[in-house]
């Protein structure tokens, strides 16, 4: 098994939820986190926790829709630690609604987060990569992705685009680069507020109160994807409340 302490971890959308939780848990085990997100403020208040408890980390505020800010996130890598070992890419947002309500802005924004975000950190961290010969991409994608439901067809048709590509990478390393894939459910996080009809949002809502694991339940499984010898490749995990349809 690998050692995950002293690697340099690279995690975009870690000002809360998911992202949050894998920054902390990885600290805790003695990675050198990079942490990515729009909320500089609350980065500056997960470092501060981090060091506190004897851990390290630095951040960036990042928008994952602009790839000259994922360019400048990985090269805080480079520039505090020297190198990049991992990078997760878990920001992402949520637009629920019927596909013939033509909630065309909606589409876009997930496109340019959850697709378009998504490949700019791989792009960045390739970079990276192939100098190194080695490192591993991790995407949070969805098991909405997996079971088709009305309301989540442009949510679910994204995460599918990552997974496609992320496949398509792995085959295409040949071996050199690591590429995981972990698809949570109903998980405890601010996700559901992206989703602006107030009833949709409700029932969804209802539900995760009801069933939701906690992120660091997601964490776990970037700690086991992280912890396998350099020979095993964890391809997809889904993780999901044991209730959950």
């Amino acid at each position: 098994m690998n050692d995950i302490k002293g690697k340099v971890v690279a995690i975009t959308g870690a000002s809360s939820g998911i992202g949050e939780a894998i920054a902390v848990m990885l600290a805790g085990k003695g990675a050198k986190v990079v942490l990515g997100a729009r909320r500089a403020d609350r980065l500056e208040v997960i470092k501060s926790r981090i060091e506190q408890a004897g851990g390290e980390a630095v951040y960036r505020a990042t928008d994952i829709k602009k790839r000259e800010d994922l360019t400048a996130f990985v090269q805080l890598a480079i520039d505090q630690y020297g190198r990049l070992d991992v990078i997760v890419n878990n920001a992402g947002i949520s637009h629920l609604s019927r596909i013939d309500e033509l909630q065309v802005e909606d589409w876009e924004e997930m496109i340019d987060v959850n697709i378009k975000g998504t490949l700019y950190g791989i792009a960045a961290a390739l970079k990276v990569f192939k100098k190194q010969g080695s490192g591993h991409i991790i995407n949070i994608i969805s098991t909405s992705g997996i079971k088709i439901v009305p309301l989540q067809g442009v949510y679910a048709g994204t995460k599918n685009a990552v997974r496609t590509l992320a496949e398509a990478l792995r085959q295409e390393s040949e071996g050199k680069y690591k590429v995981t894939g972990i698809s949570p459910g109903f998980v405890k996080t601010e996700l559901i507020d992206g989703v602006k009809d107030p009833v949709t949002r409700a029932a969804y809502q209802e539900r995760a109160d009801q069933i939701a694991i906690s992120a660091n339940d997601i964490a776990a499984g970037v700690v086991y994807a992280m912890s396998q010898p350099d020979n095993v490749d964890v391809g997809d995990i889904v993780i999901r409340p044991t209730v959950q349809d």
